[in-house]
């Protein structure tokens, strides 16, 4: 063997595929483009024109409009426990009244979620709060911590209707003494 063959040419496909020249496809007038189509001798055309333009960046918002800004998104960020609620008003109605471990999971998470939204207020709110809307915030807090509150009461609806809340006076006959009667009647046969 002395000499080896070449390697056979790439298929069409893969010269295709690495040509950089876009083939040439006859305009035919029997097929229209589809709708929304624009030609590639179109986007040369609207991109020169846009180039000659000059485009200007956007323009920086005011310190006034960032915190009016940020303060929508608090609001939004506040009121968000709200929007959970119908939710799990109507996943604590379907899940039943028993004690069973889907509910009483259900309930744990039920309280888990707002109490740990509460201690970590600060956090949540700690990089839209500046100081020109400092004392916005405040209202803004205080909605938050409501809403949370909300749904903690929609956990003791929940625990108070699964019955584990001693709301009556047998559930706590531990603490209560007997009643000594001031007489005694006694029934003797004869």
């Amino acid at each position: 063997m002395a000499g080896q063959l070449p390697p056979p040419p790439p298929p069409q496909w893969v010269l295709d595929l690495t040509s950089t020249t876009t083939p040439s496809k006859p305009k035919s007038g029997s097929i229209p483009d589809p709708p929304g189509f624009t030609s590639t001798t179109a986007l040369t055309t609207k991109q020169s024109k846009s180039s000659s333009k000059a485009i200007t960046p956007r323009k920086q918002p005011s310190p006034d409009e960032m915190d009016t800004l940020k303060l929508k998104k608090a609001w939004e960020l506040a009121l968000a426990p709200a929007k959970q609620l119908p939710m799990n008003a109507i996943g604590m109605y379907m899940s039943g009244n028993s004690l069973q471990i889907f509910s009483i999971m259900m309930v744990f998470m039920l309280f888990k979620g707002p109490i740990t939204a509460v201690l970590n207020i600060q956090s949540t709110f700690q990089r839209l709060e500046t100081e020109t809307n400092r004392t916005q915030m405040l209202g803004v807090k205080a909605a938050f911590v409501g809403c949370n509150l909300l749904a903690l009461a929609l956990g003791l609806w929940k625990v108070n209707g699964m019955g584990l809340l001693p709301t009556t006076r047998s559930d706590w006959l531990a603490w209560e003494t007997a009643r000594e009667p001031l007489e005694r009647a006694y029934y003797v046969p004869s």
